[in-house]
């Protein structure tokens, strides 16, 4: 029979959720904290390098988001890893994410294919960062310790090669055409009217070298005798359009 003095003596819970730390006890050793996080940064790397090298570099070939895109992906695991071992909620690193992925840098606004990349990159890391590696394994009198989880492992590789392969897809033009946009300043304003369109498109497309799929006309001055106009024309197989939408040398040197 238990007695008021009996429960005095027992150590108090604060939480609910605090017993099952009580009652299992079990730590995971430093040995395998860093089995972990090798796990988790190796998988990470690879996945990343393998989007960045041979899907955004090809075509793209711009070696600052290159090197931002590596970095912000490690740095980005790291944060997760660490965090994800202290008393911080799950929201709270998401939101720091949500505020990264949004960043504009002040020299120039990032391109939709970058800001994709940047999104994807994130992605990947929060998950390679917030996965259940380890899992507890044994009953409370049977020594209670972690065991690597071959099953989550998996479905982290699993989901990581689906990400992969769908950019592959993508990008390989198995589904989408790739199209690309260029800014002409074009000089026969005559030909401009919707009547004289098929005129305007044959000589865009001698003047220019590329099939026009469609165009838009834009600012027009008469005292110049000029106009802006916008073309869309599809990419050939391995080609990028990266440079397309620059009209200033300025611009051009920070590629």
């Amino acid at each position: 029979m238990i007695t008021l003095q009996d429960l005095g003596a027992l150590p108090l819970v604060d939480d609910v959720t605090d017993i099952p730390q009580l009652i299992t006890e079990a730590a995971m050793t430093t040995c395998q904290s860093l089995t972990e996080l090798g796990i988790r940064f190796f998988m990470n790397l690879v996945v990343c390098w393998i989007i960045v090298q041979f899907f955004y570099y090809r075509k793209s070939r711009r070696r600052d988001y290159y090197f931002t895109f590596m970095i912000f992906s490690t740095a980005m695991l790291i944060l997760l890893y660490i965090m994800g071992n202290v008393e911080v909620g799950v929201g709270l690193t998401l939101g720091l994410f949500a505020i990264f992925g949004v960043i504009r840098y002040r020299t120039e606004t990032v391109p939709i294919r970058e800001m994709t990349y940047l999104f994807v990159i994130i992605a990947l890391a929060a998950m390679n960062g917030l996965a259940p590696v380890y899992k507890v394994v044994g009953t409370v009198t049977d020594n209670p310790h972690y065991e690597i989880s071959t099953g989550t492992v998996l479905v982290m590789a699993i989901s990581n090669a689906l990400v992969v392969l769908l950019i592959w897809i993508l990008e390989a033009g198995k589904i989408l055409k790739h199209t690309s946009t260029k800014l002409i300043h074009y000089d026969r304003i005559d030909l401009i009217v919707p009547e004289r369109r098929e005129e305007l498109i044959a000589d865009i497309e001698k003047r220019v070298g590329v099939k026009v799929n469609n165009l838009e006309v834009g600012h027009v001055d008469f005292l110049k005798d000029a106009a802006f106009i916008k073309i869309y024309y599809t990419l050939e197989k391995g080609q990028t359009g990266s440079i397309d939408t620059l009209t200033r040398a300025k611009d051009f040197l920070e590629q």
